[in-house]
């Protein structure tokens, strides 16, 4: 799951559970989402990577470098 891009469909900040897609097993599943750096705020629509993962559905990102 580290390392995988997803895309956010639920806005992610400090003090939010935010929401993304991430393309798993064939299909794409929704994950609940904090930011690695607590004060970031990420926007729906942008792609992120997975830096932590804590089974079964929530992970840690940050902003993909595109």
């Amino acid at each position: 799951m580290i390392g995988r891009e997803g895309r956010v469909i639920g806005r992610i900040g400090p003090r939010l559970i935010g929401e993304v897609m991430i393309p798993v097993r064939g299909g794409t599943e929704a994950f609940y989402a904090h930011p690695v750096d607590p004060k970031e705020e990420i926007g729906v629509g942008e792609i992120v990577v997975v830096v932590e993962y804590h089974p079964p559905r929530t992970v840690y990102v940050a902003r993909a470098l595109v």
